[in-house]
C-alpha cells in the first residue's frame, strides 16, 4: 500500500485467497478485489474487501459467475466488475454490481457486449469520470460512454492511439480528477490527456520524442 502522506510503500496483510488476473477498485478507505485465477489456474468467483484503517481483509459473498481478466470500478457508491473470461476459452458479456449496504451481487446482462472476444485480449479498459462510465474499445479504437438507463454504449470520440495493435495490452485508460488519461498505445504517439468539457471530449496529444 502506498501512503500519499509518508510517500512510501508498506506491505499489507495477505489476502485470504491468493489470486491473479482479478478485477479491483478502491473507494475511500476500502478496496475490493473480485474473481481472478488461483495458483492452480482455477477461475474464481469469490471476492474480498480490504480496509486500510483496520488493515484487514474481509471475505465477501461470491459473485454469480466466476471470472478472470475482468475489470473493476467503483461507481455511484457500489462496486462493479465487468467482462473477463469464465474459463480459459469463454468470454463474458455480463457485468455484476455489488451493493455494499445489502452485501449482494446483481448480474447485469450485456453490460459489456464486446466481451474479451479472444483469450489474448486485455481486460476491459474502463474509467469513471464525473459519475460517468467510459471505456476504450480495444478492437475499434474509440472511446465509449455507458448509458446506464438503457444498458448501452455510445461512441464519443476516436482514440488518438491504436489500442488494437496489441489487443489493448500496454495501454492505460484511467480517471484523474475530471480527466480521462490514456497512456501508452501504438508507438509514435503519446497521449497527454483526454478530458470532458461541457460534455465534449477534447483530445490533446504529444509526439513521442523517445524514438521508441
Amino acid at each position: 500500500m502506498y501512503s500519499l502522506v509518508r510517500r512510501c510503500w508498506s506491505r499489507c496483510l495477505l489476502m485470504n485467497l491468493p489470486r491473479c488476473l482479478f478485477g479491483s477498485s478502491s473507494c475511500g478507505e476500502i478496496a475490493i478485489v473480485a474473481g481472478g485465477s488461483d495458483k492452480n489456474g482455477h477461475v474464481l468467483k469469490c471476492a474480498e474487501m480490504y480496509n486500510s484503517e483496520s488493515g484487514r481483509w474481509e471475505t465477501l459473498p461470491d459473485m454469480n459467475m466466476p471470472r478472470k481478466m475482468c475489470s473493476g470500478f467503483s461507481w455511484m457508491g457500489n462496486f462493479y466488475v465487468i467482462g473477463g473470461m469464465s474459463s480459459h476459452t469463454d468470454s463474458l458479456t455480463c457485468g455484476e454490481e455489488y451493493n455494499l449496504e445489502a452485501r449482494t451481487w446483481r448480474r447485469i446482462q450485456n453490460m459489456y457486449p464486446g466481451g474479451n472476444r479472444a483469450t489474448h485480449q486485455s481486460p476491459p479498459l474502463v474509467a469513471v469520470v464525473n459519475n460517468q462510465l467510459y471505456a476504450a474499445d480495444q478492437s475499434t479504437n474509440v472511446v465509449k460512454k455507458y448509458d446506464k438507463v438503457n444498458n448501452t454504449w455510445n461512441v464519443i470520440k476516436p482514440l488518438p492511439v491504436r489500442a488494437d495493435s496489441y489487443n489493448g495490452w500496454g495501454l492505460a485508460f484511467k480517471a484523474c480528477g475530471d480527466k480521462l488519461l490514456v497512456i501508452g498505445g501504438h508507438r509514435g504517439l503519446k497521449v497527454k490527456s483526454l478530458f470532458c468539457i461541457l460534455g465534449i471530449l477534447r483530445i490533446e496529444i504529444m509526439e513521442d520524442q523517445s524514438g521508441m
